[in-house]
């Protein structure tokens, strides 16, 4: 059995990554890996992350285009830029931007 980490980035966080030009803003955190095998092989062996690790789903940005991505919490930082991403679906998750991070919706009853 697999030790779980606690995630160490929280949904409506928005992080950077450490490796590749590009930002967005957690909408949801796999504990280890839960993607296809044909998706991890893709990854360049010498950067490939762990498997055990927590993944995060992104709605991520870099200078030309907006996109989801799904990153390890190894290849993560903290953005501390200020400013609030540009994701055309920012405002289908989230119901705001305060002090640098976003707001989750309130889930209809």
């Amino acid at each position: 059995m697999t030790d779980v980490r606690q995630a160490k980035f929280s949904v409506g966080q928005v992080v950077r990554h450490r490796l590749f030009p590009f930002r967005g803003v957690i909408f949801d955190v796999d504990p280890i890996f839960d993607n296809t095998d044909e998706w991890y092989e893709a990854i360049p062996e010498d950067v490939r992350p762990a498997k055990d690790q927590p993944f995060y789903h992104l709605l991520a940005e870099n200078e030309e285009t907006e996109y989801v991505a799904y990153v390890s919490e190894q290849n993560l930082l903290i953005d501390e830029s200020g400013d609030p991403v540009r994701h055309p679906q920012v405002d289908d998750l989230f119901s705001g931007f305060e002090n640098g991070a976003y707001v989750t919706r309130e889930a209809p009853n």
